[in-house]
């Protein structure tokens, strides 16, 4: 009889609240990203496919990814590696912005969005100056084998660092990326307009902060990866 009661009592759910104990903004949040990660964890796959199936031919990143802002010379690697630890840095300035959600710290909130969002511009601008670089190469470019001219940087049919397919993903998977980063950006701009104008602390909880913050730092996980696949192996 005891046993019977149990089981009656364990009804499965039926709608209303969220069964994992999770607003349905989170729970909706996590399962896109999901998907997203899905949708890198192909591009990355086939970015590593092509590359072992040209490995005679691709590039070394000391060699394509070398140049520093007013700095003569080249610094493998110093550039982007300053891109992605201000990245990481971004991602803690929105762990502080979701603490202070949590304390109802509203100034708080403010503060560490603002600098979030700071953090998320830097990026962008780094990340266009990566591409500009990349798109207009070198000075003494690569000569055909023909000798009938010379390739200088990098666009959708050829470039001087070696298979097209090399700038192509370059371009695809980065710009994916930067893409992610930007909405990331607009998404971090609403929220703080809406925490100055008081809106979560009427609704009694910040949640679209921490919704937000777990979009964010989505974002610069996958940054890390990318920065492992391109730039460092």
């Amino acid at each position: 009889m005891a046993h019977a009661q149990t089981v009656a009592a364990q009804k499965p759910w039926s709608g209303g609240d969220a069964p994992f104990n999770i607003s349905w903004g989170k729970m909706m949040m996590w399962f896109f990203l999901v998907s997203d990660a899905l949708t890198f964890s192909s591009l990355l796959i086939y970015y590593g496919a092509t590359r072992n199936m040209n490995r005679e031919f691709w590039p070394n990143p000391d060699e394509v990814y070398n140049h520093f802002p007013m700095v003569e010379g080249h610094i493998p690697l110093a550039f982007v590696s300053l891109m992605t630890f201000i990245l990481i840095m971004s991602s803690v300035t929105m762990v502080l912005a979701v603490e202070a959600g949590h304390r109802f710290d509203k100034k708080g909130v403010i503060k560490w969005m603002i600098w979030t969002i700071i953090g998320g511009f830097i990026f962008l601008g780094s990340q266009a100056y990566e591409w500009y670089h990349f798109i207009h190469g070198t000075a003494d470019g690569k000569v055909l084998e023909n000798g009938m001219g010379i390739i200088h940087g990098a666009n959708m049919t050829e470039n001087q660092y070696g298979p097209k397919q090399f700038a192509n993903l370059f371009f695809l998977i980065t710009g994916f990326h930067g893409t992610h980063v930007f909405s990331g950006v607009i998404l971090n701009i609403i929220v703080l307009f809406m925490t100055i104008k008081g809106v979560f602390h009427r609704r009694g909880h910040y949640e679209m902060v921490e919704k937000v913050g777990l979009y964010w730092h989505f974002v610069d996980l996958v940054w890390v990866f990318v920065f492992t696949f391109f730039y460092l192996i």
